[in-house]
């Protein structure tokens, strides 16, 4: 198990439950625990829905009860070694202690292993064999296409033999793993299973259910299903209704959403949090920052425009943190304009969300309408009596497309209004004149992070 893993829980010392997700885990457990057979569980999420750090922290909440063996398994690390069946095992040897019951698991398990990976290599070979000579068959006479036949048949006399070898063996690991799990129940965690080669996630489904099916061993597949009905059409053709073949596999599903909560505290007040947790985690950011109530309120238009998932904001403070370790000195610093503020987090945006338009940006083509759908803002506020102040990536989009080569005029103040907007900018700028130095801000900010 990863090692990283003990140190994400809900709740206590570093824990956070920024999207309250604990209830789900509770119920999830209280499942894994029933006797109702519900193997293989799915955890279903799209990317940057949190998954993995939801299993983490599911699986040492589990443990805190200590009643079943828990294996965690990252799939995609596993996927080089190419054999499925092996990539469990040893992770349930793994959890014997070293001794003579060790040693006779790994004893009975062994044959099994041999059998299965000679009997996929036999049919492979006896595969191609037929289809060789069936293709060419009509240019080899009678005595050759007989010893292609009596090959064939050979061959397929030792897959068979292979076959029931193979059965006997399979019992045998079977009645093993019944064996270890009737002590303990073993729950195998499976992640990223949707990252991995095609093959190697829909041999995963089939050996959990074909070897694996044993009373006190059960599986949960963290993963998204919508990848995985992707990958069993590239095996078996888009013709295989993909989500019958995958029902055959699982007992078991609920979704984890992108934007799930649970409370008091809305989807996005929890990404938002989620930004400033790691912001103030990571101290990639001064202090005036995380107190700075117009640049929270900032970031929460940002989450909420572009429906930014854990993952993404998690990608973001990571491209800020590269930038300010790049730079000559900080570009995040204490006692700055909140519109600089903003400007330079619009260049590392840019580099982590929509390299091509700063590729345009950088050439000089700077499209005042694509930035502002980019920070969603369509157009500026017009302003009534009573009105409040405008958000804050409103007024930026008013200073950026003074700047901009393209569609400036879709951010003009109504009639009457230049004036009002004029001292927002001082307000976000300071006194000084600043047509193109907004766009500079960007594109040097980007560019810190550029490798030429």
């Amino acid at each position: 198990m990863d090692m990283d893993i003990t140190a994400k829980t809900f709740d206590g010392q570093g824990g956070r439950d920024e999207f309250q997700r604990k209830s789900i885990a509770e119920k999830a457990i209280k499942l894994l625990k029933s006797d109702i057979d519900i193997s293989p569980m799915v955890i279903d999420g799209s990317w940057g829905t949190g998954k993995t750090e939801f299993c983490h922290k599911l699986i040492n909440l589990m443990k805190e009860g200590s009643t079943h063996n828990i294996i965690y398994i990252d799939a995609f690390k596993a996927d080089h070694v190419d054999e499925p069946l092996m990539t469990v095992l040893a992770e349930i040897i793994k959890i014997l202690p070293d001794g003579p019951r060790r040693k006779a698991f790994i004893n009975r398990v062994l044959p099994a292993v041999r059998y299965t990976l000679k009997t996929v290599a036999k049919a492979g070979v006896s595969h191609l064999l037929r289809q060789d000579f069936a293709d060419i068959a009509n240019d080899f006479d009678e005595v050759i296409q007989k010893a292609a036949d009596d090959s064939i048949d050979k061959t397929a006399e030792l897959i068979l033999k292979d076959h029931v070898e193979a059965e006997k063996s399979l019992k045998t690991l079977q009645t093993a793993l019944t064996a270890i799990a009737s002590q303990d129940p073993i729950i195998i965690f499976i992640d990223e299973l949707d990252r991995c080669r095609p093959n190697f996630a829909v041999d995963m489904l089939e050996i959990i259910k074909h070897t694996f099916d044993v009373e006190g061993v059960s599986f949960v597949l963290v993963t998204n299903t919508q990848q995985l009905r992707a990958s069993i059409n590239h095996c078996y053709g888009q013709a295989v209704d993909a989500q019958r073949y995958l029902d055959k596999f699982i007992k078991f599903r609920f979704e984890l959403s992108s934007l799930s909560s649970r409370g008091y505290q809305s989807p996005v007040l929890a990404a938002k949090q989620h930004f400033f947790n790691l912001a103030s985690e990571k101290k990639c950011l001064p202090a005036d920052y995380l107190n700075d109530n117009y640049f929270e309120a900032a970031i929460e238009d940002l989450v909420r425009s572009r429906s930014l998932s854990l993952r993404e904001i998690e990608t973001l403070i990571l491209h800020i943190q590269i930038a300010q370790t790049l730079s000559e000195s900080a570009i995040f610093a204490e006692r700055q304009y909140l519109g600089y503020k903003l400007l330079r987090l619009i260049g590392i945006l840019l580099v982590c969300y929509r390299p091509e338009l700063l590729d345009q940006v950088n050439k000089g083509i700077i499209d005042a309408k694509l930035l502002g759908e980019f920070l969603g803002v369509k157009k500026l506020p017009t302003f009534e009596p009573g009105v409040g102040a405008p958000k804050p990536f409103k007024v930026i989009m008013f200073i950026i497309a003074k700047g901009c080569t393209e569609n400036a005029e879709w951010y003009k103040p109504s009639e009457g209004k230049k004036e009002l907007w004029d001292s927002y900018e001082s307000s976000f700028m300071g006194n000084f004149p600043v047509p193109h130095k907004a766009i500079n801000e960007i594109i040097k900010t980007a560019n810190i992070m550029a490798f030429e």
